[in-house]
């Protein structure tokens, strides 16, 4: 899928996909439903990407701060499906996100999973 291709949600999900599989470590799945890709570091979830075509958004980990300033700032930033709505974010496509945020946030919210896990169960 290029640039132009797809709706911007698809986009959004497939920049999301593609740096969460650039990064060291990362397994993905479907553990809990069928329409969730959940990716994981060292056995902890760190982006969910749905399959909605409805509602495409993906959910990472987020500063709670951090979090609370984009969903002022963007309106398609709401708390986090699934997960704790502090510590976690949804991002949809909308006025002023990009593929570039998406990947930041994803590349984020890895490190913030990444860098709890205990030594020895790192990347």
């Amino acid at each position: 899928m290029t640039e132009s291709t797809g709706t911007a949600g698809e986009r959004l999900q497939l920049a999301a996909r593609g740096a969460a599989r650039a990064l060291p470590g990362v397994s993905e799945g479907r553990p809990f439903v069928d329409s969730l890709d959940v990716y994981k570091v060292s056995g902890k979830v760190f982006l969910i990407v749905t399959d909605d075509p409805e509602n495409p958004i993906v959910t990472v980990k987020c500063e709670p701060e951090y979090g609370a300033v984009l969903q002022r700032g963007y309106a398609s930033i709401t708390p986090g499906r699934y997960l704790n709505k502090r510590h976690w974010i949804s991002i949809g496509p909308g006025e002023g996100v990009t593929e570039r945020m998406v990947v930041d946030a994803v590349e984020h919210s890895y490190d913030l999973v990444a860098g709890g896990l205990p030594s020895g169960r790192g990347v």
